[in-house]
């Protein structure tokens, strides 16, 4: 039976920490398996599967929710299609389910590319590239993006990520996000205001057991260690890490306790690297205007350490 997510395209690459893998699918250009020396740094899910969540995969040209799906572009609405008909949003952009086209590869790195055409509440066309490459410590991804419209478009990026580290259960580690603000959210999840979180419970630069974590939120005013935006650690000192460039200035961090594994369901985190926050069509925070013909470029990264 042929893949949901289309091509199955498997990196490898040689580490000083074990053999690293990569398996990149063609829908939606998602990470479905990420290892290094066999430890799994991102959640992966069967072959046979639709990408539980969401996991791994590209959102473009926005992250996260669109209230109503409605925007507003020189002065005339926009309404783009509602992919969360149960909370009238739209979700995620618009290549969730677009089949990606091979650009290149060679044996730990491959260039995936998408068109976003003119359609309901988006009339921008946009030639959209992602390159995944496996390195000595992880994997490194890169976007870009050349608007192929005779006007400014507005754009986001996002991905969605769910981070592990090997066979350690998710209650078990310890988050660590280097942001000083919060984006809470209504009763729909969308984003209401932006806030500090000094003295609150979603302070998480000192670390958290994500046991103790229940979050659908996304932070900002990030302060990267050494561009480390996010940290999972385990209890044995193993860690894997979100790094990300100064595009990508927000992180969304998701938890579930209903992750799809084998026949059980488990504790899964999702940490998502974002250009800009939910409803950055209206609010216009971090979005980025991508003039005729301009290409823009974005990375982000995930790192491993094992224990010292």
């Amino acid at each position: 039976m042929r893949a949901p997510t289309g091509e199955q395209y498997v990196l490898t690459r040689s580490t000083p920490n074990g053999d690293a893998e990569a398996i990149i699918t063609q829908v939606a250009a998602a990470i479905r398996t990420l290892r290094i020396g066999g430890v799994d740094l991102t959640q992966p899910y069967p072959e046979h599967s639709k990408p539980p969540f969401g996991d791994g995969i590209v959102l473009v040209p926005w992250p996260n929710r669109i209230p109503d799906g409605q925007w507003m572009l020189g002065g005339e609405k926009q309404q783009l299609d509602l992919t969360e008909p149960d909370r009238h949003n739209a979700i995620h952009g618009l290549l969730r389910f677009t089949a990606y086209r091979f650009v290149e590869r060679t044996e730990s790195s491959l260039t995936l590319a998408a068109t976003v055409y003119p359609q309901h509440g988006y009339p921008f066309l946009l030639e959209t590239e992602v390159t995944y490459e496996l390195v000595d410590d992880g994997l490194t991804v890169t976007h870009r993006i050349v608007n192929e419209s005779d006007s400014p478009a507005p754009v986001a990026i996002g991905t969605h990520p769910f981070f592990s580290i090997g066979d350690v259960a998710t209650d078990e580690l310890t988050l660590t996000v280097h942001a000083a603000t919060r984006f809470p959210v209504d009763e729909r999840l969308n984003v209401s205001a932006e806030v500090a979180v000094e003295g609150t419970d979603y302070d998480l630069r000192r670390g958290r057991l994500v046991a103790d974590l229940d979050l659908d939120d996304a932070f900002g005013d990030v302060s990267p260690d050494g561009q480390v935006t996010a940290v999972l650690s385990a209890p044995d000192g193993r860690s894997v890490s979100l790094w990300q460039d100064q595009n990508f200035p927000y992180v969304q961090v998701f938890t579930t306790r209903i992750f799809p594994h084998g026949t059980l369901k488990v504790t899964a985190i999702a940490i998502e690297p974002m250009t800009a926050p939910a409803n950055a069509f209206n609010t216009q925070q971090s979005l980025r205007w991508v003039e005729p013909g301009e290409t823009w470029q974005a990375s982000w990264g995930i790192r491993y350490a094992p224990a010292r």
